[in-house]
């Protein structure tokens, strides 16, 4: 019968939910993207890497990382050492370390069951010097080999308004 409302299938009012909130969520992101994370882990050796085109070297920007995790992370925090390339091929290093969980274990940011979403400020007000193509390279510095219970890793850049 056609009396019902598209609201009453879950499948399809969840996807609508999400849908809207991906579009009300976009802020003014000129890069946002998320890495997988190998399903047995993330090696110590292997970098995520994320290319992004700057057009803009006037504006000011913030650089988030974005992590996803399951509830068997061993650890609260997360030690991540970034590399990133300018267009010139000039080198920059920098680390971050950042809690996933507070003092008591609870896990911070957002998440449903056991897995959790979690945004950190990594620069703020930052600018490009140069137009072009930026890498960044993120590495984790734990002291396990193999680092598991993170599902992704993302880097997202917004232009400061």
């Amino acid at each position: 019968k056609m009396n019902k409302t598209i609201l009453s299938k879950p499948v399809t009012f969840t996807f609508l939910l999400i849908s809207f909130f991906a579009i009300s969520c976009n802020r003014n992101d000129v890069f946002f993207e998320y890495k997988t994370v190998w399903p047995e882990g993330w090696n110590k050796d292997s970098a995520l890497v994320y290319t992004v085109n700057i057009t803009d070297t006037v504006a000011k920007y913030d650089i988030y990382i974005n992590t996803r995790n399951r509830g068997e992370y061993p650890h609260q925090n997360l030690w991540l050492f970034i590399s990133k390339w300018n267009p010139d091929s000039t080198l920059s290093k920098d680390s971050i370390d950042f809690y996933l969980a507070d003092q008591r274990g609870k896990w911070l940011g957002s998440g449903i069951g056991q897995a959790f979403e979690m945004p950190v400020l990594y620069l703020e007000n930052v600018s490009f010097p140069q137009a072009g193509n930026y890498v960044f390279s993120l590495k984790h510095g734990m002291r396990d080999s193999l680092l598991v219970g993170l599902n992704d890793v993302g880097l997202r850049i917004e232009k400061k308004e």
